[in-house]
């Protein structure tokens, strides 16, 4: 099952199921956190609350898609209470990478950088056994739910930005209980939109870079996911692929496991909020920016895998303005 939040002609929010070319409407209930909680409350999967709310016939899909009126596949009306975070080097990446770990795996672990000394631990103890905790994976805030475009909308960029790269990566979408538990409502293909040139400057850059504009969406896929994905990412630029590369994601491509990432984002306290949205990047081994390429105002990111339905398509806006002036008034 695969499910959307969008606007109806009136404006208001609904929640559908995509089945075929038209949406079919979820009774009774008007955004997907709306929907998570009722399931809770009532101690049954996602699949079984829309089921037992049934569904009646809506809009086209492809309408809603070309006028923007798909919303992110989960959020929160405050957007304070949508906790928008991510980890890295988690993915296997390519062949040669592989090499290279293996290789470096020979050597005294003081000889190894930062970034490859994470890597190997989380090669050597990412997949723990079931219920046990496995090795921690690198981990970055980005932003509150006010960082979020929808599926469809242009990436804000800001004035003092050294680059606009994209990220094709798996979304861990949650909510948290009344009870204080974090339950997985699904996953999403998600644009984790980075500057990749601050970033290459100085890995303690790494936090700066992150704190950007991303996107995830169009739909959230219920249930569990296959442990190999396969999927495409592009940039399109006066309407013409660009550049484009595949991109593979799930367990099988990955040195952590999903519970393990899942286990040490949420075994942090003031993450147990009851009530709150947490969206969670699970990485990536493919960007454009390795490539060489440059990504620039006007171009159209697009990322598909056939797992989770429509592409999620954004392009790129400079801001006419500094979203955050950066100067403090004293009192």
């Amino acid at each position: 099952m695969r499910l959307i939040q969008f606007e109806n002609q009136a404006g208001q929010r609904q929640v559908g199921v995509v089945e075929g070319e038209r949406i079919q409407v979820v009774r009774g209930v008007h955004s997907t956190r709306e929907l998570g909680l009722a399931a809770i409350r009532a101690g049954r999967s996602l699949r079984d609350e829309v089921l037992a709310r049934g569904c009646e016939a809506g809009p086209d899909y492809a309408g809603l898609l070309e006028a923007g009126r798909v919303l992110p596949p989960l959020d929160h009306e405050d957007p304070a209470h949508c906790l928008v975070s991510g980890t890295g080097l988690t993915h296997l990446g390519s062949a040669a990478t592989r090499d290279k770990m293996h290789q470096q795996g020979q050597q005294d672990e003081a000889t190894l950088t930062d970034t490859m000394r994470v890597f190997k631990w989380g090669l050597e103890g990412g997949k723990p056994a079931a219920g046990e905790a496995g090795a921690q994976p690198e981990w970055f805030y980005k932003g509150d739910g006010s960082i979020v475009v929808r599926p469809g909308a242009d990436f804000p960029v800001p004035p003092f930005a050294e680059d606009a790269g994209e990220e094709p990566e798996l979304v861990g979408l949650y909510l948290i209980g009344e009870d204080g538990r974090p339950y997985r409502l699904g996953y999403a293909l998600g644009n984790e939109f980075s500057d990749h040139v601050m970033e290459r400057r100085n890995y303690l850059y790494l936090a700066h870079s992150k704190l950007r504009f991303c996107a995830y969406g169009p739909e959230l896929r219920v249930g569990e996911l296959p442990r190999h994905l396969q999927g495409r990412s592009r940039i399109l630029r006066n309407g013409e692929v660009f550049w484009e590369k595949e991109f593979l994601s799930g367990e099988d491509n990955m040195c952590h496991s999903l519970e393990n990432l899942e286990f040490h984002h949420f075994k942090y306290a003031q993450f147990l909020r009851p009530g709150d949205v947490h969206v969670h990047y699970f990485g990536t081994a493919t960007l454009s920016f390795a490539d060489g390429v440059k990504a620039a105002p006007g171009d159209t990111f697009e990322i598909a895998m056939g797992e989770f339905g429509a592409p999620l398509r954004n392009g790129i806006a400079p801001t006419e303005a500094p979203l955050a002036p950066g100067r403090v008034a004293a009192l």
